[in-house]
């Protein structure tokens, strides 16, 4: 709407009213030049509160912000009417504004809700999970089974969210009683097994297997690690029997073995084909750079891209040699680029495409300018006017420097 006068006014002095259904109230003043322009001015204020509703009503529709902040911005928007300095419908953004707050309100309700009910299904679930503990710790002799169950049993207490603080720490502390007991409880049993040298057996056994089911991982580095780590635990853990320590010794040295010798043939071929790539891509760059440039750019620019397409088909190269080869492929496309720059501007200007799109643009802009000077229009004719005189002043720029 270009016409605010029926929302506001200024007056001789310059002081700026605008119209409500109470009745009229001051919102500024304006001594910067004519009342229209005043108007327009506190117009364009009235215009951002209304972008700013738009803006809140389309987070709130869309569930994108948090209802009760967009109640909250909603509220303070709807005070600051009362004295805004805007000229504009306020009644019409008041009444709009009251309609939304009752929608944020009805989503903040809806939202809490919700978390009530999240929060009653997260407490049922952590409660559930205390009682099993309980019951694993008091009676459970599958030891293996049962402390898994309660590694798993922490997982999933880890992933539950929403209980309140005060409950959730009650919960945990039988939590963790009962995972204490059942510990305890393990470790007198097994206190009473077998000796020292048993013991260490069934450490080392561990050990074998672990390295054992690492033999054919293709997960080099990590799986080096903890091999690595797997070497420092056997020479720490005591020893067991002479004949149970050789026959063990000799299972996990072959596990290692398997491993190492395995990764030592792909990375040898993998050394290979980064070779192969290496020598394919410098011969790329050395057809590349005997292209005469000058003499042809456009053929180079072509040949240049049937060469780019088959340098990423080569793959990768070694890490040290990467960065000096694409420097000199982007070197050469540089050249190329500039060289078709340079042939495009010796272009005669009548064959050139740009102006003459340019030219089409300065006849639209005279054209426009007719019609609203025909219609009498100031405003548009302005408007035409400024168009038409940058649009020449561009075309002119571009036959100069063509």
């Amino acid at each position: 709407m270009s016409d605010w006068t029926a929302f506001g006014r200024v007056d001789a002095d310059g002081t700026v009213y605008v119209k409500t259904a109470e009745g009229e109230r001051v919102v500024g003043s304006w001594q910067a030049g004519a009342p229209e322009e005043g108007l327009a001015h506190f117009a364009r204020r009235f215009a951002d509160l209304v972008t700013e509703v738009d803006l809140t009503e389309a987070r709130l529709n869309s569930g994108a912000a948090d209802a009760a902040h967009s109640l909250s911005t909603l509220r303070r928007l709807r005070t600051s009417l009362a004295e805004a300095h805007v000229v504009g419908d306020i009644d019409m953004l008041a009444a709009r504004l009251d309609k939304l707050i009752g929608t944020a309100e009805a989503k903040v309700g809806e939202a809490k809700a919700a978390k009530e009910a999240a929060r009653t299904e997260a407490l049922a679930r952590k409660t559930a999970l205390v009682e099993e503990a309980e019951q694993l710790a008091a009676e459970s002799t599958g030891w293996k089974t049962a402390g898994d169950r309660l590694k798993e049993i922490l997982d999933e207490w880890k992933s539950i969210r929403g209980v309140d603080k005060k409950t959730d720490g009650e919960l945990w502390k039988r939590f963790a009683a009962a995972r204490d007991a059942f510990t305890r409880r393990r470790g007198a049993h097994f206190a009473t097994l077998d000796a020292q040298r048993k013991q260490a057996q069934g450490a080392k056994e561990e050990l074998v297997a672990q390295a054992e089911a690492l033999a054919a991982s293709d997960d080099w580095g990590p799986t080096a690690n903890r091999l690595k780590e797997l070497m420092a635990e056997w020479k720490t853990a005591p020893r067991a029997s002479k004949e149970a320590e050789q026959k063990l010794w000799e299972r996990f040295r072959a596990a290692q073995d398997a491993f190492f010798s395995r990764r030592s043939e792909v990375f040898s071929a993998r050394d290979a084909e980064l070779k192969g790539n290496l020598e394919r891509k410098q011969a790329l760059l050395a057809e590349a750079e005997a292209l005469d440039v000058d003499a042809d750019p456009r053929g180079a620019q072509a040949k240049l891209r049937e060469i780019q397409g088959q340098w990423h088909e080569a793959g990768r190269v070694p890490r040290e040699a990467a960065a000096g080869l694409d420097r000199r492929l982007r070197a050469l496309d540089d050249k190329v680029r500039q060289a078709m720059d340079a042939a495009w501007r010796r272009t005669e200007p009548s064959a050139n495409p740009l102006l003459a799109q340019m030219r089409e643009q300065v006849a639209e802009a005279e054209q426009r300018l007719a019609r609203a000077q025909a219609a009498g229009d100031a405003k548009r004719i302005r408007e035409a006017e400024q168009a038409l005189a940058s649009k020449r002043q561009f075309l002119q720029l571009a036959e100069q420097a063509s």
